[in-house]
């Protein structure tokens, strides 16, 4: 066990703890100017109200938040401060916030002025609703028209928004409580944030289809209010939620399944360093080696050649990650390739395809990029590329994929990947984009059936960007969205995430499953110039190492009582049957293993785990 944060977050930097706020059976933690884990009677109403400002890029600015105050008692609470967002060429926002709580209401209210006129993709407020117990349930939208329409919130993940012109929604918290989220000074819509792996349906200010990037005007205040009311219809007597338990049950499930095969992504940039850590990559024996190939970055016959050499040392499979140029016909372009890998005597064993212009989004009222028709892209490669198993999909997320999907008739498998940092990179919201991959994975097999389906590279740190022109530059080591690095890749929480995204994409009877490179920012190994000694294996590489000896293995599933802190399987490998577990927190948790393990029905049972740990038990005899 360890409280040193660089080893659990690969910074010294620790996120300060939330102020929590109560009043009654209401409750909000504060954190960073924006309310999150809203409660009533110890169940979650919201995950989040944020007061946001995104960029040209849709990067989001960090304000600078001044004069806080916090006033609370036992029946009402308030805060304020002033937030302020600096622009390029020295363009300023201010923002006047004022929270306000009682016991069943709760209102945050926002004034931004700037006195230079202000550039921004977004500016506005952000409500989330939780997705575990609230998809697939009844809700009641309220139209800025005054219509009240009866509706869910989406089971299968919507690919644009299930919910637009919005004035309020109403939902069911517990039986006898409602929930209205009211929202003043602009329209409002939802998008379905799963699409992007967070945990959350997201209710923003200014709807999509309106141009963007757009200008708040030189001293024009923008006004916008947010107001959680509580309607508690129970008798008072009533008794409140259950006191919280202390220790995590594990008890054995009834699903079982075979573990995916494990990969590793390699860039033409970082084949020489693979080649080199030649032994380790013979160590962890991943299944699978995914080569990423671009034509438009310049990539041809000479990485072709590296390919094929660490093709080479690897007793495993390998693919060719192909973005399609489509400038010319897909089946000339596809057959220059393959004149290149006939020259690089590279023969991988599949090749995933997709145009190139897809890695980009297409956001709700936006043109369509120039393309050719998917049949027409998936019809060149089959024909060029004989004899080889043809994959497609998106070399970007399950959101690309789901608002433009592919033709799966001619396709061998299905692939996309996932990234946490998309819309927020603090601890809690990247562990909890968890929660969303079941939803995302039977969400592809309800469009393509039981097609082999393979999901990655998927890592925290964001490999594209396809919502606007770059990633973002990391140096300082910080947890932003979108960044092309990320400290926790270097600590345990990577190693624990890792773990996590295995166990909750086990029923989707994924072909293979890439959570790293080798070498790189990506990779299981430092390089040069890391906050780590050169050559030193990060955390991550015992998950992927794991991982990857119990590929094939048959696994069967692990009920939590608390799975947003642990999470765990069995699994018959190699070594016999094993219990892993894994605790997705910063916080020591007692784990009750139940019938689970030796030993089972006593203290025996009872297993202490530190922060972002693993662990694997035997089975009982």
């Amino acid at each position: 066990m360890t409280d040193d944060p660089f080893l659990l977050y690969g910074t010294r930097f620790v996120e300060a703890k939330p102020v929590r706020l109560r009043c009654g059976k209401l409750e909000a933690d504060l954190a960073n100017g924006g309310l999150r884990t809203i409660r009533y009677d110890g169940t979650e109403v919201l995950r989040a109200i944020s007061y946001l400002v995104r960029d040209r890029d849709w990067g989001t600015y960090i304000p600078e938040i001044s004069d806080l105050k916090i006033d609370q008692n036992d029946d009402r609470f308030e805060v304020c401060y002033r937030a302020r967002c600096d622009g390029p060429q020295a363009t300023t926002l201010v923002i006047e916030v004022r929270i306000a709580g009682s016991t069943d209401r709760l209102e945050f209210m926002a004034e931004a002025v700037s006195q230079t006129g202000f550039e921004t993709n977004r500016c506005g407020f952000c409500i989330l609703h939780p997705i575990v117990g609230i998809a697939g349930t009844r809700a009641a939208v309220e139209h800025v028209d005054g219509r009240i329409v009866a509706t869910t919130f989406p089971d299968l993940i919507e690919p644009w928004q299930p919910f637009k012109d919005m004035r309020a929604i109403s939902h069911d918290v517990m039986p006898g409580v409602k929930a209205e989220c009211r929202m003043e000074g602009d329209t409002f819509e939802m998008e379905d944030q799963r699409n992007w792996s967070d945990a959350s349906f997201k209710t923003y200010v200014r709807p999509l289809a309106l141009p963007w990037p757009y200008q708040i005007p030189l001293n024009q205040p923008v006004r916008q209010k947010v107001s959680l009311i509580i309607r508690d219809g129970r008798r008072a007597e009533r008794p409140s939620a259950a006191p919280f338990c202390k220790t995590i049950k594990l008890e054995l499930g009834p699903r079982t399944g075979t573990m995916p095969a494990i990969g590793l992504v390699i860039a033409p940039e970082e084949a020489d360093a693979t080649l080199s850590a030649k032994t380790i990559l013979s160590e962890i024996a991943p299944q699978e080696l995914l080569f990423h190939f671009d034509p438009d970055c310049g990539h041809g016959v000479e990485a072709l050649d590296r390919f094929a050499a660490i093709a080479a040392i690897h007793r495993g499979r390998s693919t060719l990650e192909v973005a399609l140029a489509c400038k010319q016909s897909p089946a000339l372009e596809a057959a220059t390739i393959v004149r290149q890998m006939q020259s690089a005597k590279f023969k991988p064993d599949a090749i995933m395809i997709s145009p190139s212009v897809d890695r980009q989004s297409t956001p709700p009222g936006s043109k369509w990029p120039d393309c050719p028709p998917l049949e027409e892209v998936y019809a060149g490669a089959r024909s060029i590329f004989s004899g080889i198993r043809i994959g497609g999909g998106m070399l970007s997320y399950f959101t690309e994929l789901n608002r433009k999907r592919v033709p799966d008739g001619p396709l061998d498998f299905i692939s996309h990947c996932t990234n946490p940092i998309v819309h927020a990179a603090d601890d809690l919201s990247v562990m909890q984009t968890l929660e969303a991959l079941p939803f995302i994975t039977r969400s592809v097999r309800a469009i393509y059936g039981r097609k082999p389906y393979r999901i990655g590279p998927s890592t925290i740190a964001m490999r594209q960007n396809p919502y606007g022109s770059r990633t973002m530059d990391n140096p300082s080591g910080a947890r932003i969205p979108m960044a092309n690095r990320d400290p926790r890749h270097n600590g345990r929480f990577a190693q624990a995430f890792a773990l996590g995204y295995a166990i909750q994409v086990l029923d989707a009877d994924l072909e293979c499953l890439t959570l790293s490179a080798l070498t790189g920012s990506f990779g299981l190994i430092a390089g040069p110039g890391e906050p780590i000694e050169e050559g030193a294996r990060r955390p991550l590489f015992n998950t992927v190492r794991t991982l990857s000896a119990l590929a094939g293995s048959s696994w069967q599933e692990c009920l939590s009582s608390s799975p947003s802190e642990a999470l765990a399987f069995v699994v018959n490998g190699p070594t016999g049957a094993r219990l892993h577990i894994v605790n997705l927190t910063s916080r020591e948790q007692s784990i009750d293993c139940g019938t689970c393990i030796k030993g089972s029905g006593d203290a025996s049972a009872i297993r202490q785990l530190g922060p972002l740990a693993t662990a694997v038990l035997p089975l009982a005899d």
